[in-house]
């Protein structure tokens, strides 16, 4: 064994590498500011998109019926001046026109926004349109037809949002006892 080698001092090929990995272990430090810098930036920016994307919402669900809201403020005025009217003038027929013409403003307003009724009276009964309030025998039409309609129902585009309220038909007692026989 040579003396360089029982030092424990290292010869010129080892200190080349040792200057090798210290310029390895550098550049990797260097990387890893620089990754960490990067990903610190990249927590930031979501936070941030993370805050507007509930302030864009907040403000959408606050202000989102506006439209709906400015087409039916032209239907609230015409309703303040029929009752203005109203008072005046004590003609009820004037009134009666006054008040259909305000309702048929509101609804086609509705209709442009989506929402139609849900015509029921003679369909068969379906859970999904209607809710039953009351079973009447008839033997005029099949059972389970809806024969009349309490409170109309409404879709907006296609989704139920409120259930026509309906009277179903069952079986007459006279059908029933017939085929008991």
């Amino acid at each position: 064994m040579s003396d360089k080698e029982n030092s424990g001092i290292p010869d010129d090929e080892s200190r080349e590498m040792t200057d090798t990995q210290a310029a390895e272990l550098e550049a990797a430090r260097t990387e890893i500011a620089q990754l960490k810098d990067q990903l610190l930036r990249k927590a930031a920016e979501f936070e941030n998109f993370k805050r507007r994307t509930r302030e864009e919402k907040d403000l959408l669900m606050k202000y989102g019926a506006e439209g709906v809201i400015l087409d039916l403020l032209p239907v609230i005025d015409d309703f303040e001046r029929s009752l203005s009217s109203g008072k005046e003038h004590p003609d009820f027929e004037a009134t009666y026109k006054g008040v259909e013409i305000i309702y048929g403003k509101l609804v086609r307003i509705l209709e442009n926004r989506g929402l139609r009724p849900i015509d029921a009276v003679g369909k068969p009964f379906d859970v999904d349109y209607h809710d039953a309030l009351l079973q009447i025998p008839s033997a005029e039409v099949e059972p389970g037809t809806v024969l009349d309609v309490a409170e109309k129902g409404y879709m907006l585009y296609e989704k139920v949002i409120r259930h026509a309220k309906v009277t179903v038909s069952r079986e007459s007692d006279a059908t029933s006892m017939e085929t008991d026989r």
